[in-house]
């Protein structure tokens, strides 16, 4: 996905984009990958003016994200959205009655459409969907996948429908944690230590290409 000078990037999504930001500074961008990201394009690329929003909140399932979009990014009539949410429609699921079922999936898929079409509408066209991830800490997380890998699932069959850049995560931080040790990038099995972000991060920055072209 190209991006340009003046471009307005919004990280949308769960407590993976939130990272302990401050609520209270909306320039604040956490501490995970929309600060590694802004960094980088910052450093490497000053004349380019980027600006960048940090809009995570923990705890979000697909729903608050239509709840809140309005307010957290239509208001900043961003350029590109980057999207990050299904791991709390897993976790917050588990042992309840439908979990892992067509019901919870079909439900996911309509909430996480919404949100799409909504950024279709507002004329938000350059849009990049990073799929959930789960590790296997604890050894129960595995028990998440008949659910986790259904909302994976979706999200890239609505990445090719939206012509959305989509980036596989799953596989990445899964295929580093064989290689490397689990915990050298999440603690939990969700959420990344700063090794997991840089990972990420530098996923993240593979499928965007800096150019100064009009657009």
């Amino acid at each position: 996905m190209q991006i340009f000078p003046n471009d307005r990037i919004v990280f949308f999504g769960d407590s993976i984009t939130d990272a302990n930001r401050d609520k209270n500074d909306s320039e604040d961008l956490g501490h995970g990958f929309p600060l590694f990201i802004a960094a980088q394009l910052g450093a490497k690329y000053p004349e380019m003016n980027f600006s960048f929003y940090n809009r995570g909140n923990s705890g979000d399932k697909a729903s608050d994200l239509n709840n809140r979009i309005e307010q957290d990014v239509l208001s900043l009539m961003p350029d590109v959205v980057s999207i990050m949410v299904g791991i709390n429609d897993t976790w917050h699921n588990v042992e309840q009655p439908d979990f892992g079922s067509k019901k919870a999936a079909d439900a996911f898929e309509k909430e996480y459409r919404k949100i799409l079409m909504t950024l279709k509408d507002a004329g938000i066209s350059r849009l990049i969907l990073m799929e959930p991830f789960v590790l296997p800490i604890p050894k129960n997380r595995t028990t998440w996948r008949v659910d986790l890998d259904q909302k994976i699932q979706i999200i890239r069959l609505l990445a090719a429908e939206f012509h959305a850049e989509f980036i596989s995560l799953d596989g990445l931080m899964n295929a580093a944690g064989i290689r490397h040790g689990f915990e050298l990038y999440t603690k939990d099995g969700v959420h990344p230590t700063p090794i997991g972000y840089g990972l990420i991060t530098e996923e993240w920055m593979r499928h965007v290409q800096p150019t100064m072209d009009l657009k």
